[in-house]
């Protein structure tokens, strides 16, 4: 990788957005099992309340998971969080490396995307999708590129 262009730099940049997200929700999970029972005191308060729609939906929603799931997908999103910096750090220091990584995990995850989209259809769902059909497409032709620059 000869320079940064402006290609990469948005890569780099939505997985670093990405890795933050991933962080901020692997912090939460953790959270809620440390806090899960004020947790259930909120959402009895909620009923009593007149049921606040989507927030108690989703504090029973949680309130109903086995905790040792929740803590599995804490790890899991921690794990995710951790390689997604490591994408990004290694794409702006310019390592190949960090570009077969890129490709990697996302050629891994279209697949499931495509399952997601045909099981149940969302703009959100179908955003990430050409997100990372892009991402994949634009690592994949850079490649040559490097080759040549190495030469």
């Amino acid at each position: 990788m000869s320079q940064r262009t402006p290609g990469l730099i948005a890569i780099i940049c939505y997985k670093f957005f990405t890795a933050i997200l991933f962080l901020l929700s692997a912090i939460s999970i953790f959270l809620t099992l440390k806090h899960r029972q004020e947790l259930q005191q909120f959402a009895d308060s909620l009923e009593l309340a007149s049921k606040q729609g989507i927030i108690a939906w989703g504090v029973n929603k949680i309130l109903n998971l086995n905790p040792k799931t929740l803590q599995f997908g804490g790890v899991v999103t921690a794990v995710y969080a951790v390689v997604t910096i490591i994408e990004a750090v290694g794409l702006w220091l310019k390592k190949a490396w960090a570009r077969w990584l890129v490709i990697g995990v996302v050629g891994i995850s279209i697949p499931p995307e495509i399952y997601e989209l045909i099981k149940g259809f969302s703009l959100l769902k179908l955003l990430a999708f050409i997100i990372n059909i892009g991402i994949f497409i634009y690592l994949l032709r850079e490649v040559p590129n490097d080759r040549k620059a190495h030469q």
